[in-house]
């Protein structure tokens, strides 16, 4: 009997396929040269502190910064959590008497590990305001017309001398959106009173061109296996240029990471995170444009196909300035007239991979946070599907991907 085909994997913006070259790359770290980057009074860790640092400057080079801003974590999780924790805590420690509360603002649409670790320090007494973006309505392409952006004038309005950090993701990882980072940093650093700007940047490697000083951040989150890297490894780059940025660590030991992520440093993930960046960059012209035809081609087969069907979030096309204001490789889009669950679950059936929103949120099933912030209600939510195309999708898998769900629905809905 003929082996069960593979799944066909749109779910690109949970995780990725490792990458063969990256683990080619990996597993002398894992075999023959397994010493621990901290122990240098012998070969095996001098050959180990030299693989990390090699790596840090290759990270480095991938987003345009150094390799001193760059510190190794467990990934763009725990990347979030030091930057906006580690921020806190510093913000505290200067803070005159040490007990000032101070003021983050954020954003409504927000991966759950940046809101969840501010609903932790409102807990404790720091101001939270969380921006509203513009709902799916606003259909213009325009600098404050494209859903899913805040608005820079929300954002002016709500900064306060006791403001200490802004949280802004570059790429919303449900439904693509391109936030003006640029703009933003302005507006947060013309508030005079040392405000700090935090980017996720976990979505965007490999998908678009990235230049964290043109960007503007302070602090900024990555996290490997989004861009066929390993799982359980990423970075936080804090900016030394100009403004030297520091936050307080959260976890205390060995001081590895200049005292800011103690803990035995993981060699082989990060000479795979380095490989993996460093892959990402030199094919990102090639595959920008062919995963951006792919999405393309199969919103246009879904459109013709699901009678109904929506789009969910920006334009799949550039603004007017040529600026990006969606990933090229995601897709988010709202079936009328079914539950969202059972077609997912139909869907797997057929062997096919695909989400209703962030992974992250999956173990507390609910409509997503991001699709109720554009304006949906909870059953539009309910029925909208994500897709996250990679280097690794073909044509083929896209031409079958929309047969099996043209069919899907239409299976759902002579049921109902």
């Amino acid at each position: 009997m003929a082996a069960p085909s593979p799944p066909i994997y749109l779910d690109n913006h949970a995780t990725t396929r490792l990458d063969p070259r990256v683990l080619e790359a990996m597993l002398p770290w894992l075999t023959d040269h397994y010493g621990n980057a901290g122990s240098v009074t012998h070969e095996l860790g001098r050959e180990a502190r030299a693989a990390v640092e090699a790596a840090r400057e290759t990270c480095a080079a991938a987003i345009g910064g150094t390799a001193s801003e760059i510190v190794f974590t467990g990934g763009a999780t725990e990347s979030n959590n030091l930057a906006l924790l580690g921020s806190a805590r510093r913000w505290k420690n200067l803070a005159k008497g040490g007990d000032a509360g101070g003021h983050i603002v954020t954003v409504s649409t927000e991966h759950d590990a940046v809101l969840d670790p501010i609903e932790h320090l409102e807990r404790q007494g720091v101001a939270v305001t969380r921006l509203p973006v513009e709902p799916q309505a606003a259909t213009e392409i325009s600098a404050n017309g494209i859903p899913g952006r805040i608005r820079l004038d929300d954002l002016k309005a709500v900064l306060r001398p006791d403001t200490f950090l802004v949280s802004v993701m570059l790429a919303n990882n449900e439904i693509g959106v391109v936030q003006d980072i640029p703009a933003i940093a302005d507006l947060v650093h013309a508030n005079g009173k040392g405000a700090l700007l935090h980017v996720d940047c976990a979505q965007v490697v490999g998908r678009m061109a990235l230049d964290i000083n043109a960007l503007g951040a302070d602090l900024a989150s990555f996290s490997a296996h989004k861009f066929h890297g390993p799982k359980g490894v990423g970075a936080l780059w804090l900016r030394r240029r100009g403004r030297v940025v520091r936050v307080e660590p959260l976890v205390y030991g060995g001081g590895q990471e200049r005292g800011m992520r103690s803990g035995t440093l993981d060699v082989p993930g990060i000479v795979g995170m380095a490989e993996a960046a460093r892959l990402a960059v030199a094919g990102l012209p090639e595959e920008t444009a062919r995963m951006r035809e792919l999405r393309d081609r199969l919103w246009g087969l879904l459109a013709r196909g699901v009678a109904g069907i929506t789009l969910n979030g920006p334009p799949l096309n550039a603004g007017g300035d040529g600026q990006p204001v969606r990933l090229v490789n995601n897709l988010n889009v709202c079936v009328p007239g079914v539950d969202g669950q059972t077609l997912l679950a139909t869907l797997s059936s057929e062997g096919l991979a695909v989400s209703s929103g962030s992974a992250c949120s999956s173990e507390q099933p609910r409509p997503s946070h991001v699709l109720l912030s554009l304006g949906l209600d909870e059953d539009q939510a309910r029925a909208s599907l994500r897709f996250g195309l990679s280097r690794f999708t073909t044509e083929a898998e896209i031409d079958i991907a929309a047969e099996k769900i043209a069919t899907g629905v239409a299976r759902l809905l002579s049921l109902s």
